[in-house]
């Protein structure tokens, strides 16, 4: 039997206590050790009482660590320095492992030849039936298609000591898991997919989740730093709208200017491209919804809002990471 410890950085939301059920009552080779790392900058031990009680014979293999609220990346990092397995799976806290998990996991393990150093879970995002899904629910049901994703991801041990774990300087939950692997694969290892399946809930959110989310365009900075203007294609991501979400910021900022210096022609003409171009971004974010009075609502307010965000976050993020070394350097 291959050994195996998980690992999960939790902020110790709600979905916490459904994750730890499930892998308590996943059948299959139970793991060595589980570690929790608390990640909230803040923690307050007895928030964990009630999820860690759901655990039953697994609490005895179970350590709580802090984080400090240092973010996903380092919160894995201090969790996997901690295991002596050969293998660390990581699971979000937000997820619930399948009925079998946990013999499927140690299946697909044991199946992985010396070059594979990582294997990857099958995620499944459940969608309400009776309805179109939201633009919210469309994003994270991408999750089922993404490369690598550490919802549900096993590494080795020693690979993943050998590249210097995650790179914490990804700050949030995004593409500090497409980083690992395109420098893990750099090494001439693989990572595949296995058979064990995860269910990824959706998650409630507020209205202004995908404004908040365009942070993560000061990510998208860093790995063009690290790994090049082709990391999109390496990591086999889609590229997004950044471009032209940069456009439309500039004819909005353009026909402000414009204005303010008499030039009306010049500034109308701004505009109308900046109006074009937020009434295509919205409607292509309209369509494919349940068009709600509520969802039209806020489709149209943040599809105004998220070019100039995005666009800051990118120049802000490429600034910031301009002379970014490799990660190994920095954790040396």
């Amino acid at each position: 039997m291959t050994a195996y410890a998980v690992v999960i950085p939790t902020l110790v939301r709600d979905t916490l206590a459904d994750c730890l059920a499930a892998l308590a009552a996943a059948t299959g080779p139970r793991p060595d050790e589980i570690v929790l790392v608390d990640d909230r900058p803040d923690p307050d031990p007895a928030a964990l009482d009630h999820p860690l009680g759901v655990l039953g014979d697994l609490r005895d293999r179970t350590t709580v660590l802090t984080g400090g609220g240092r973010g996903p990346a380092a919160a894995r990092n201090t969790g996997m320095r901690a295991v002596s397995a050969p293998w660390v799976a990581f699971l979000d806290d937000d997820v619930q492992v399948g009925p079998n998990w946990c013999a499927q996991l140690t299946e697909d393990l044991a199946d992985a030849p010396p070059d594979v150093a990582g294997v990857q879970g099958v995620i499944t995002v459940p969608l309400p039936g009776e309805r179109r899904p939201t633009d919210w629910e469309r994003g994270t049901a991408g999750l089922a298609r993404a490369r690598w994703i550490t919802a549900d991801m096993a590494y080795r041990t020693e690979a993943l000591k050998q590249v210097g774990g995650f790179d914490e300087r990804f700050p949030r939950a995004f593409r500090e898991d497409a980083d690992l692997a395109l420098r893990i694969l750099g090494r001439g290892l693989r990572i595949r997919r296995g058979s064990r399946t995860t269910r990824h809930p959706v998650r409630p959110a507020s209205r202004w989740a995908s404004l908040r989310q365009q942070r993560g365009n000061a990510d998208d900075a860093l790995m063009r730093r690290l790994h090049g203007p082709d990391w999109w294609d390496k990591a086999a991501a889609p590229r997004g709208r950044i471009r032209r979400h940069a456009a439309i910021t500039a004819a909005g900022a353009a026909a402000c200017a414009l204005a303010a210096t008499g030039h009306r022609r010049a500034a109308a003409a701004c505009a109308l491209g900046w109006a074009a171009g937020t009434a295509e971004f919205a409607r292509a974010r309209i369509l494919p919804g349940p068009r709600t009075r509520d969802e039209v609502t806020t489709m149209l307010v943040t599809s105004a809002l998220i070019p100039p965000a995005a666009t800051w976050h990118r120049l802000a993020g490429a600034w910031r990471h301009r002379r970014a070394p490799a990660w190994q350097e920095v954790a040396r």
